[in-house]
Formats: structure tokens, C-alpha cells, sequence
């Protein structure tokens, strides 16, 4: 029976999904990693950290499943997290993570030349950590992204990324190139990948992994994407109009369209997915702001008692500092968390109402850019436990919630994998 092997690279650890023919999960496991450097607005990783984690992965799964089955791999991995290599593909640097933001010179530059509807825009695009990166390396050959990586390093050729990945580095999905303008910024061109779409086979399994981990030879390398893509994959939503929402640390929302979206003052980009695009957007809101007023604990004890049917009335902006630009585009937005109840369990239920509203806002600003208001909206991260706050949304959208297939990005790039390994 043919198995499809997913990656999934996130920013506390490296999950791994086996998936049959079906699509059926048959095993799973993680690889904790420990927290990135930090200095101000310098986040980076030592590459090697990733692909240790990677190993101790694929041999926790291997003796789980039979590796010699395995298909097909593909990587899913966080957004913009970009690294140098020498002709080889060996690191020359740390790996500048996706929320590294020191390139804000660079960026600048970049919004000079880039048309606005670019997704290199910001000084954490992975464009701007590319000039940055190139003026201190002169002797690199390859900028390759966190997936890209992991995916040589397992046995793709090296040099190739797949297009999710390659949007924050200026590339343009509409006509698939790399555009003109990059040359105007002095982007060395032979640094930059070629992307493939997600889910194309790319190579077979390094020789020295089949000897180590039991993989037959032809095993394939997948194209993967993103790990927000990957996890939207997941859910099971594929038609236009679908929509999945990820309630974790911030709220970020992405609806399947039949053609682009770009609002770049908003946030707002999209993933190509075949013929089909992945717009969407991030608020600052989220769980994050919960956290800053209530321990897990304390959550857990208080969602039983809420009264999703009795709206408790309070306006709220949930943010944890000033500045917002999804789906309202404010740098200086404060947060409105006034009045404050004496009542814990009313003000959490009206934190839970005002990140309601702001979904709800942000769903119909995409929809007049031009996607369409969702026909449904799946629910995935950590605030998808909550019922309660599950009926309080529903009742704002107006459209059906159901329950999505699964929840793991891993799970999306095994898809992925499985795409590949009959392409």
C-alpha cells in the first residue's frame, strides 16, 4: 500500500504526517525546536537545528510505519524564513526567521520600485532579507527558503522552491516569472530559485537517507508550500467561497478564489493553488491578547459557562498594543477593551465577541476587493476547541461552520506529497 510522507517546520517544532492512498492518517509525531536567536529585530536559526530535528522525525516515523512504502515527501515550512548556501547547498549564515525584520533599509528600497500589489513589500519579505543577505555574502549561489532546504537536503536538485514560497521574494504568480524590477534593486539573479507550483515531484531520496532511514531509492521529493497553505489543505476545503479561519495566536483568515486578490495596504496577498488562488489576511487580534489577561487554565475553567446566546454588549477591539492593518489598516489603532467588567467570565466572553467582529469585517472586506463572501468557514488552531466561541462566530457569519478534515499543516504537505507521487 503506498504511503505519502508530510513535513511540517513550524516555529516551536517539525511535525510529520503519514497519510494512505485514501488519505487516511496512519501516523504522526513531533520533533520539539527550541526557541530562535533573538536581538531586537534580529530572529534567526542555526539551519542544521531544523534538519537534525527533520532526522529525529523520520526515524521516530520509520519505526512506526514501513519507510520502504513511503512514496513521496514534501515540506511545508514558515513563510519568508530565508538562508545563503555555497554551490553545495551548505548554510554560509543563520537563517534570517520570518519574523526577522532588520532589513527595514532594504525594504524601503523595495517599496521605491515594487508595484504595490508585490508580496516582497515589508522589511520581513524575504526579498528584503535577501539584500540584506547578499551584500554580507558576496560568495553565495543559492537563497534558498526554509522548505527549499529541508527539501534539498532530503534529495531535490538544488535551486528550486515551489511559488507560495517564492511570493515574498518579489516572484509574480500571475505570469510566473520573476519580474524586471528585481534587477533595479541589484538582485544577483543567479541567487534566485526556479519555482515550481506545489505538489510537483522534484527528485528522489538521498542516497545516504535510504541507507540510514530504509526509504526505497525512488521515493520522491514533492514540492511543498507554505505553512499556512499547507494547513488550509488540511481542512478538506477546495471548493470557491470556502474559507478557513486560524484562530491562534493572531487571526488569520484565507478564502478560496477563482482569481487574485492583492490589497497590500491591508495585508492581503494570494497563494496561487493550481488555477485557483488563496487570498487572505492576518489581524493583530487573536489568542495572544486572551493570554495577556487570562492564563490557559483559566480559560479552560471559564468557556463551559459562557452564554453564547446572550451577547454581552461590550464593544471591544481585542489588541495587545496599538496597530492594526487587517482589516482595518491603522499603525496607530489602539486597542478598546472598555468598559472592563468586574465580571471575568463577561469581559472574556466579550473579548471572544469583538475578535467575532473582527473576522466577520475582515471577511467582508476581502469580499469587496473582489473574493468571494465565504459559503463556509472552517475553523483550525487553538481557539477551534471553543464551542461556544465557535456559535458566537457563526451567528456574525451567517454561514455554515463545519468541522474541518484535519488540523495539522503536516497533513496538507502529505496531500501534497500524494499529488506528486501520481503527477
Amino acid at each position: 500500500m503506498p504511503l505519502y510522507l508530510g513535513i511540517d517546520l513550524g516555529t516551536s517544532g517539525c511535525r510529520a504526517v503519514v497519510i494512505d492512498q485514501a488519505g487516511r492518517p496512519l501516523a504522526d509525531t513531533r520533533t520539539p525546536l527550541p526557541d530562535p536567536t533573538r536581538h531586537g529585530p534580529r530572529i534567526e536559526q542555526d539551519p542544521a537545528i531544523w534538519w537534525e530535528a527533520v532526522l529525529d522525525t523520520l526515524e521516530s516515523l520509520s519505526a512506526r510505519v514501513p519507510a520502504g512504502a513511503v512514496d513521496a515527501i514534501a515540506v511545508d515550512a514558515t513563510s519568508a524564513t530565508l538562508l545563503l548556501t555555497d554551490g553545495n547547498g551548505h548554510p554560509l549564515a543563520p537563517a534570517l526567521m520570518y519574523n526577522d525584520c532588520r532589513a527595514r533599509a532594504q525594504a524601503g528600497r523595495i517599496a521605491g520600485l515594487a508595484p504595490e500589489a508585490s508580496g516582497a513589500h515589508g522589511a520581513s519579505s524575504s526579498l528584503a532579507k535577501l539584500l540584506w543577505l547578499q551584500a554580507r555574502h558576496p560568495q553565495a549561489r543559492h537563497a534558498l527558503h526554509q522548505a527549499d532546504w529541508i527539501a534539498q537536503r532530503l534529495g531535490a536538485p538544488i535551486g528550486q522552491c515551489d511559488e507560495n514560497n517564492a511570493l515574498k521574494l518579489g516572484f509574480d504568480p500571475v505570469h510566473r516569472r520573476w519580474p524586471d524590477w528585481l534587477e533595479a534593486l541589484g538582485v544577483r539573479r543567479e541567487l534566485l530559485p526556479a519555482p515550481v507550483p506545489p505538489g510537483m515531484p522534484l527528485g528522489t531520496m538521498a542516497p545516504e537517507l535510504v541507507a540510514r532511514l530504509r526509504f526505497k531509492p525512488e521515493t520522491r521529493i514533492v514540492s511543498g508550500t507554505t505553512d499556512s497553505v499547507a494547513a488550509f489543505l488540511a481542512t478538506g476545503a477546495d471548493r470557491p467561497g470556502e474559507a478557513v479561519t486560524s484562530l491562534g495566536s493572531t487571526l488569520v483568515l484565507k478564502v478560496l478564489c477563482e482569481r487574485p486578490v492583492f490589497a497590500p495596504r491591508f495585508g492581503v496577498y494570494s497563494h496561487r493553488l493550481g488555477e485557483r488562488w488563496l487570498a487572505g489576511g492576518a489581524s493583530n487580534s487573536g489568542g495572544a491578547v486572551l493570554l495577556r489577561f487570562f492564563s490557559r487554565a483559566r480559560i479552560d475553567v471559564m468557556t463551559p459557562v459562557l452564554d453564547p446566546e446572550t451577547p454581552t454588549g461590550l464593544d471591544y477591539y481585542p489588541l495587545s498594543e496599538p496597530g492594526e492593518r487587517f482589516p482595518i489598516s491603522d499603525p496607530e489603532l489602539a486597542p478598546r477593551l472598555t468598559p472592563r467588567p468586574q465580571d471575568e467570565v463577561r469581559l472574556f466572553q466579550g473579548m471572544l465577541e469583538g475578535m467575532a467582529r473582527i473576522e466577520e469585517r475582515g471577511y467582508r472586506l476581502l469580499a469587496q476587493l473582489g473574493a468571494p463572501y465565504p459559503i463556509s468557514v472552517r475553523s483550525v488552531g487553538g481557539g477551534a476547541r471553543n464551542p461556544a466561541w465557535t456559535r458566537i462566530r457563526g451567528r456574525l457569519l451567517g454561514v455554515p461552520m463545519p468541522a474541518p478534515r484535519h488540523q495539522e499543516a503536516a497533513y496538507g504537505a502529505a496531500l501534497l506529497a500524494r499529488q506528486g507521487a501520481i503527477a
